[in-house]
């Protein structure tokens, strides 16, 4: 890359630029020296922050300006204009303050401030918090509940083997091999240590005695809490058909199994995926970009076809076909021996390593045996609290209210959101969860932005040109507009969010 590729779009605000050129309600984009940063117009004068998402980078000043925030168009991450703070998932980071300077009619930007957000004010309502589970949504509680100024004891249990990490990734860079190790985790022991998050791997829940206020682990050890979050996720839906507990079987759930689908695909020729789910597709492309021969086999007519529509699914397919993915479709396997896959049909797939991606099931084990409210997920009010007021639940095996209806969601951005409230009201907040879900996907280079949740929608409107990657899919359930997928319209996909939202 040359240096003028380097230097972010927009003016020179150490240069100056007219005060009348910062607009009232968006923002204006430019740059200081080589670091991109943006200027707003709030109630009580000019802010400058930087322009450049702390999540993946994304470009803010091409994002939606809301009040005194500023939305990521790529992921949906959310800035005060006001003082950098990173309000929303997925980002955790602040971006740093700039010094405005009006000379005449001129604004000038040119200093970074060392400024740091006001430190939160100790609370210890409830002073000994233990979060089960440090997947999405365990780790955003408890970076909130420090953040919100929780000076009590935090306690995270996670049955996984590594610390949090970036599972989206899981099944797209990381599996092609172009995301580096050090990318995927979501932070450092050292962070962990310096906010007093005492965080355990490994380390299982088996019982929770909700009489003594103590959750228990495998070994016997007991912790004693005052409030407890539930953020155990969901674990992939096994198949029991001949031949699929042999150690070339793989599910795609956590960073393990990412690592032994890659070691196993180092020496193999050819690879099939039974289920065409957005996770499927996904790690489908980023194995084919690794060279393999890529199978996938699944019932249904169209990926996605239930989740996007026939047109989008189709579309989607013929990305990948493009490339080289093979796809049976219509197709039920029955068995494997190791070398090939047979299906119903009496076709057979040959195949060196093959993952099964048929959907995932909440792990509500737990709740159940403590007498917890319990329908395909846990059950938990708008508050996210469960049937005792001293347990809440977040993420994808929280069951919560959605519109007229209860629904458990299982996308990456809106666990970490689930989350982010939920420390709140652990700490008393007592502010209902009503964020509008959101998750993208990535086929063959092609970004897909979606928000909102359609459940069983009834009607797809596609506005735009699909093949020329620049269009929107609306879609519609009772007459009202209750999702939307965008490509090459991240912009436009943020104002649907916030249109929902409202």
């Amino acid at each position: 890359m040359s240096h003028d590729d380097a230097v972010p779009p927009g003016p020179d605000f150490a240069a100056g630029v007219p005060v009348s050129s910062i607009p009232s309600e968006g923002v204006l984009g430019g740059r200081v020296g080589d670091e991109a940063v943006l200027i707003a117009r709030l109630e009580d004068g000019l802010h400058a922050i930087g322009a450049t998402c702390t999540h993946y980078s994304g470009p803010l000043a091409e994002g939606l300006r809301v009040g005194d925030e500023i939305r990521c168009p790529w992921h949906h991450a959310c800035f005060s204009l006001r003082d950098g703070t990173a309000r929303r998932a997925p980002a955790f980071r602040h971006v740093p303050t700039w010094r405005v300077e009006i000379e005449g009619d001129m604004v000038f930007v040119r200093e970074r401030l060392q400024s740091k957000p006001a430190a939160p004010q100790p609370r210890t309502s409830r002073a000994r918090i233990v979060i089960v589970g440090g997947g999405a949504a365990g780790f955003a509680a408890a970076e909130r509940l420090r953040d919100l100024g929780h000076a009590g004891s935090l306690t995270m249990l996670s049955a996984d083997a590594s610390p949090p990490y970036d599972r989206p990734n899981l099944s797209k860079d990381y599996l092609a091999g172009t995301a580096p190790e050090d990318w995927i985790p979501l932070s450092t022991d050292a962070h962990y240590r310096k906010r007093g998050i005492d965080l355990r791997v490994g380390s299982k829940v088996v019982a929770i005695d909700t009489a003594a206020r103590e959750v228990v682990l495998r070994e016997g050890e007991r912790f004693g809490y005052d409030a407890l979050l539930l953020a155990t996720g969901a674990a992939p839906r096994p198949l029991r058909l001949p031949g699929f507990d042999r150690p070339n079987v793989f599910a795609l759930r956590s960073l393990n199994d990412a690592r032994a689908i890659i070691a196993a695909c180092a020496n193999a020729r050819c690879v099939a995926f039974v289920g065409a789910g957005f996770i499927g597709m996904e790690a489908a492309g980023a194995l084919r970009a690794r060279g393999l021969e890529v199978h996938v086999v699944a019932p249904d007519a169209v990926p996605m076809e239930r989740a996007l529509g026939a047109e989008l699914g189709a579309w989607i397919q013929a990305l990948h076909a493009d490339k080289g993915v093979r796809f049976h479709l219509r197709e039920k396997p029955a068995s494997y021996d190791g070398t090939a896959l047979a299906m119903e049909s009496g076709g057979r797939v040959e195949c060196d390593v093959l993952v099964v991606g048929v959907g995932v099931a909440p792990r509500t084990s737990l709740a159940e045996a403590a007498g917890l409210q319990v329908e395909d997920g846990i059950v938990v009010d708008a508050l996210l609290r469960t049937s005792d007021p001293d347990i809440f639940a977040a993420g994808d095996v929280a069951r919560f209210p959605l519109r007229k209806e209860h629904a458990r969601v299982e996308h990456w951005v809106h666990a970490q959101r689930m989350g982010q409230t939920a420390a709140g009201n652990l700490l008393g907040a007592e502010r209902a969860f009503d964020d509008v879900p959101f998750f993208w996907t990535h086929h063959q280079g092609v970004e897909i932005r979606y928000c909102g949740y359609a459940g069983k929608w009834e009607r797809v409107e596609i506005d735009g040109d699909l093949h020329a990657q620049d269009c929107t899919a609306r879609y519609f359930r009772g007459g009202a507009l209750v999702a939307a997928a965008s490509v090459g319209r991240d912009r436009e996909n943020l104002e649907i969010e916030q249109a929902l939202r409202q």
